[in-house]
């Protein structure tokens, strides 16, 4: 397909004003601020826009969810904190097209009736974060950002606030507290952002990826954006290939492309060693074997074959990776990234990190395989946000389609250990 998120990337100094108006850089602007905003919501439901963060809601129905005719400030947040292992799709974005989502904040903005927008970035991202600020300099002082925009009476201020990294703070009430002083940990719901959000106050958080789709749809029209991707899951979407794969980088395809085709893109596995697990959508998504190489990366595809699409970051490993060995590697992240507010994901991570440990040592017996099921069991929709159901994908699926591996630990250890081969 013809790149549409990434068609500016490779234009010398891409993140410059310059360079973007030159390539139909705030002509959307213009376009929306000629509507209404109950107008630019209907344009994206008709389009069919799901999140790109990770849950795939429709994009029109939640900035419908905006209140109307209140007295309070409206409020638009956009979710930079790319925390995920794996997931690299809104850095470079970002980094090489900060405008794009610039003008898609100031279009979502006044659909919403916004007149401030915060843009929240992972902390460590020190290069986005300076792209990011000069770009904003660079909209005020066109009049595209502040007061009376393009002359239309709307006025808006956009602040670029720095996080201090905590993968917790992609989910969207602890990246609200975070952004209010607050320690990042996420709120019980009801009341929802859009109703009580920052600072109490009606709020849409939105992904950077979704955002920056925005001007492209008032440009492009609904039914072009339809043309690309499924009839459930429209238009195109940036995949982050990383792992065992002769290119890894970011590659921009519709939705519903396949993994096989993606290899193609990436110029297939690297050093010819056969592709063995992979994950859709991060670590927190259920893992994939080889046999899945043909599922469509769609929302609706991924959860069929029994995982997520998330963030389409497409962790790729070959034959020669222990699967134990990479789940306890992201369950220590989970553990540590934990914020600790509820037992289940605070005690639970705990655990499952002690275990996959002492098995990955060559120090575990085969009940841990039904201790660690256990113990997700108890994790999963029990934890208070989305990060504990997420710590016991990889091993849950991890053991469903590579048990054998599991086990195999668990033999050599009996095998090593005299006291265990006579309990036998």
């Amino acid at each position: 397909m013809t790149p549409v998120l990434t068609k500016r990337w490779l234009s010398p100094q891409s993140w410059r004003l310059a360079t973007y108006e030159k390539l139909e850089g705030y002509t959307a602007l213009r376009k929306a601020l000629s509507g209404t905003p109950e107008q630019l919501v209907q344009l994206i439901k008709d389009s069919g826009l799901r999140g790109r963060g990770g849950a795939g809601f429709p994009a029109g129905v939640k900035w419908s969810f905006m209140p109307q005719n209140d007295d309070k400030p409206h409020y638009l947040v956009i979710n930079a904190d790319e925390g995920e292992p794996g997931t690299c799709k809104d850095i470079p974005l970002m980094m090489a097209d900060p405008h794009s989502l610039i003008e898609g904040c100031i279009i979502a903005s006044y659909a919403m009736r916004a007149h401030r927008c915060f843009i929240y970035v992972r902390g460590e991202a020190l290069h986005p974060i300076r792209r990011l600020n000069s770009a904003v300099r660079e909209a005020y002082e066109a009049g595209y950002l502040g007061k009376n925009i393009l002359g239309s009476g709307f006025d808006l201020d956009i602040t670029v606030h720095a996080g201090a990294g905590a993968y917790i703070c992609g989910e969207e009430t602890a990246l609200l507290d975070s952004l209010e002083g607050r320690r990042g940990q996420p709120r019980l719901k009801p009341p929802f952002p859009a109703s009580a959000g920052l600072y109490a106050a009606p709020t849409t958080v939105n992904n950077v990826e979704t955002i920056a789709s925005v001007p492209y749809i008032v440009n492009g029209g609904a039914e072009w954006f339809r043309k690309m991707g499924t009839e459930k899951s429209p238009g195109p979407k940036i995949y982050s290939i990383s792992g065992h794969v002769e290119k890894p980088g970011q590659y921009e395809a519709p939705l519903g492309t396949t993994l096989r085709q993606l290899l193609e893109m990436a110029g297939g596995m690297k050093d010819g060693i056969p592709l063995k697990f992979w994950t859709p959508g991060g670590s927190s998504t259920p893992l994939f074997t080889a046999e899945h190489i043909d599922v469509p990366l769609d929302f609706e595809g991924a959860a069929e074959a029994g995982s997520m699409l998330g963030t389409t970051a497409v962790q790729v490993f070959n034959e020669t990776v222990s699967v134990p060995w990479a789940v306890m590697k992201w369950t220590q992240f989970y553990k540590h990234e934990s914020c600790g507010k509820c037992t289940p994901c605070r005690e639970g991570t705990y655990w499952l990190t002690q275990i996959l440990e002492r098995m990955v040592d060559g120090r575990g017996t085969e009940s841990d395989i039904d201790t660690l099921l256990d113990i997700c069991d108890n994790i999963l929709g029990r934890s208070f946000c989305a990060l504990g159901d997420g710590a016991t994908s990889p091993i849950t699926s991890a053991i469903k389609y590579f048990r054998d591996e599991f086990v195999e630990l668990c033999e050599k250890n009996r095998a090593s250990s005299p006291e265990l081969v006579g309990a036998s």
